[in-house]
């Protein structure tokens, strides 16, 4: 059961703001985000065309705008109440500037102190002004309250949003995780027979996704289809989607549909000003004309074995060796046909959605597939990025081993990309995993910047194995100057590596025994100092150490 939307008068939501914690964005320095363009875009890119004549009160909304920036909130509501109280009449876009600033900063308090004032005044609201207060409510956190803006303006006052704000609602439950929320949105677009756009669908995605709802990706595709045709963006959502949830077998389907539609010329794809790939065709549902299974693409579809190997020739080509696969004189045609849109931004969005389902590999260790994605981007010309090996080489590092993702390593240095610091790592645990100790140190020195500690506990494990705990030092070291916070798997190796008495080099004594307890309440001080709550493995290792 979905609870019923509040019917709160609109005055007290507003009061409610006020008393809320939200005051902590008030210092922030805002002012290089400003953006005074006279085009409003949604968080999907999509435009509503300016107002285009100057409105007069625009030196009052740039003194306000700028109060907001500095922080002088109290001056800031005092130049409100005096554009408030202007002689001339005032309409929606006399404060087109002041929501604007609030939708991107986000600044939801004042949006609400601004919408009582132009109730005050009855001020009748326009799309451009509703769809600024909505981000700005939504990019707060503020999910009820913009709930209740839906409805409050269109039971009282007759106002029922365009879609784009409800998309935007949609897209603030998708990134806060509150399907609570969703559903009562769809329900109200039912209700009010909005309909739905490709922005829609995009963050209907997003909501199944988070929900690990694999069942909801694939009847939102079905509903898709009904009402729009495929194109190259729509493609790649959706493959993000089954890769996520790990479809390998939808989502390679799905790429293949993307390459064909490429291949047929159906393109559709421009940039932004601001430099963004967009969909350059309109918005207006048309659906699906024939078989999906019409669009498939032939290669990269065989079921023989293919096999990635290198060689001296090969190498100096920077070029891969392809056994058992050949390519016909159909696909060298359609390999033809795409060396034109070679340099067009298509080939971009290709390369994006061949390394969603190239990682996807790695994580379901599906080094065959992830082998045979990389073997059909070089048949389309397609090269590959630093994130794309990356996914590469945990596929083949799960399957086959540390010997051949050191190869692939190889390959991507001769030409000349620089591996991303999470490939580093997984080699790292290969070799570590291998006892490869020298090669696996040399891996972590050239990381950066690490997030999980899974490879240094790797290496911590490796040393713990051969007794080398003079080694798992400089890592440990290595940790601590990466500002990269222990996980109690770290501590378990290190309570079994350094609770022993001076071991291996001497016999205990009364002065190693000193030692040993020194290096154990050190390790328990960094215990505490992170959180980190003692598990039944570095309890027993501790036990052992003090017996030791």
């Amino acid at each position: 059961m979905y609870r019923p939307l509040l019917r709160t008068r609109f005055q007290l939501i507003a009061d409610s703001f006020c008393k809320s914690k939200f005051h902590k964005h008030e210092r922030r320095n805002v002012a290089n985000k400003l953006d005074l363009s006279r085009t409003l875009t949604t968080t999907m890119g999509y435009e509503f065309l300016g107002h285009k004549e100057e409105s007069i009160s625009k030196a009052t909304q740039m003194q306000i705008v700028d109060a907001l920036c500095r922080g002088e909130r109290s001056r800031a509501s005092h130049l409100l109440l005096n554009l408030g109280h202007a002689h001339h009449s005032l309409g929606a876009d006399d404060f087109f500037h002041i929501l604007n600033y609030c939708a991107r900063s986000p600044d939801p308090l004042f949006v609400m102190e601004t919408w009582r004032m132009m109730e005050e005044k009855e001020i009748g609201l326009n799309n451009k002004c509703y769809l600024l207060m909505m981000q700005a409510l939504c990019k707060g956190g503020y999910l009820e309250e913009a709930s209740n803006l839906i409805y409050f303006l269109g039971e009282r006052y007759g106002i029922y949003p365009i879609l784009p704000v409800y998309n935007s609602f949609l897209g603030a439950c998708a990134k806060l995780h509150s399907m609570v929320h969703a559903n009562l949105c769809l329900d109200l677009m039912d209700s009010r027979m909005v309909g739905k756009n490709e922005v829609t669908y995009t963050e209907l995605l997003k909501l199944a996704v988070w929900q690990k709802n694999l069942s909801a990706v694939h009847e939102i595709w079905e509903d898709y289809i009904k009402h729009y045709s495929l194109s190259i963006f729509s493609l790649r959502k959706f493959i993000w989607s089954f890769t996520r949830l790990r479809d390998l077998k939808s989502a390679y389907e799905t790429l293949q549909h993307m390459v064909a539609l490429a291949m047929m010329g159906k393109l559709y794809i421009t940039r932004t000003s601001e430099g963004r790939l967009r969909s350059s065709r309109l918005d207006i549902p048309i659906p699906l004309n024939g078989r999906l299974s019409s669009l498939k693409v032939d290669f990269g579809e065989n079921d023989h074995a293919v096999a990635l190997r290198t060689d001296t020739s090969v190498r100096n080509n920077e070029q891969y060796v392809i056994s058992n696969v050949g390519i016909s004189e159909a696909e060298s045609v359609k390999i033809g046909m795409m060396n034109k849109f070679k340099a067009l931004p298509v080939m971009k969005v290709l390369r994006w959605s061949f390394s969603d389902v190239i990682h996807a590999c790695g994580r379901t260790q599906n080094s065959g597939l992830a082998e045979q994605l990389m073997l059909q981007m070089q048949s389309l010309g397609l090269q590959p990025s630093s994130h794309t090996y990356d996914g590469f080489i945990r596929a083949i590092v799960s399957d086959r081993g540390l010997r051949n993702g050191m190869e692939v390593l190889k390959i991507m240095q001769q030409n000349n990309l620089k591996p991303q610091d999470s490939t580093i790592a997984t080699l790292s645990v290969e070799c570590s995993k291998a006892l490869e100790l020298d090669l696996a140190e040399a891996l972590l020195d050239q990381i950066s910047r690490c997030t999980n500690p899974k490879p240094f506990s790797a290496f911590l494990a490796a040393c713990d194995t051969m007794d080398k705990p003079e080694r798992a030092i400089k890592i440990f070291a290595k940790m601590r100057q990466l500002k990269l916070r222990p996980d109690i798997r770290t501590y378990e190796l290190l309570f079994s590596l350094f609770g022993n008495v001076n071991a291996p080099y001497e016999e205990g004594n009364m002065f190693s025994q000193v030692d040993s307890a020194k290096r154990i309440n050190a390790i328990e001080m960094d215990m505490a100092r992170n959180n980190i709550q003692h598990s039944h493995i570095s309890m027993k290792n501790l036990v052992n150490s003090c017996l030791a």
